[in-house]
């Protein structure tokens, strides 16, 4: 299977890309010659990681029938100062939020997208070091 992105060039230093039939804007800050009109491309990289992780995992909590009231996805990265400016490491922060969770569950679906389902956390890998911590009501369980 292929999938395909098209990325047009809006003027200065914006760009959007058609992905899945929606329009992703992509723009630079005005210190480089953009207008602020939209994320810059590294940082979507990190959302790119949340949405696919946090993705596995509400879908492996449901089939574990297990309900949280509010689940956050949280993606910090380490940028180089030199060009090629890139990730060195990548931290992720599964926040979950609801009474009686059962932290076994948790950590299952967590680590079953991370070892096997989630393709942007397997590239990833292979290019920086990648960990992530687990909180529960706002309290850190592991790390």
């Amino acid at each position: 299977m292929e999938h395909k992105v098209n990325t047009h060039w809006d003027g200065k230093m914006q760009f959007t890309a058609k992905v899945n039939g929606h329009n992703v804007v992509m723009d630079a800050v005005s210190e480089v010659g953009g207008e602020n009109s939209g994320p810059r491309p590294k940082e979507l990289m990190l959302a790119s990681i949340a949405g696919c992780t946090g993705m596995d995992v509400v879908s492996i909590l449901k089939k574990m029938k297990v309900e949280v009231d509010d689940f956050n996805v949280e993606v910090s990265a380490d940028l180089t100062d030199e060009h090629p400016k890139h990730y060195t490491r990548m931290h992720i922060i599964y926040a979950f939020t609801g009474k009686d969770l059962p932290f076994d569950k948790l950590q299952k679906a967590v680590d079953l997208s991370q070892q096997k389902y989630c393709g942007v956390s397997f590239m990833y890998r292979k290019a920086m070091e990648l960990s992530f911590e687990i909180r529960v009501n706002n309290e850190k369980i592991n790390n």
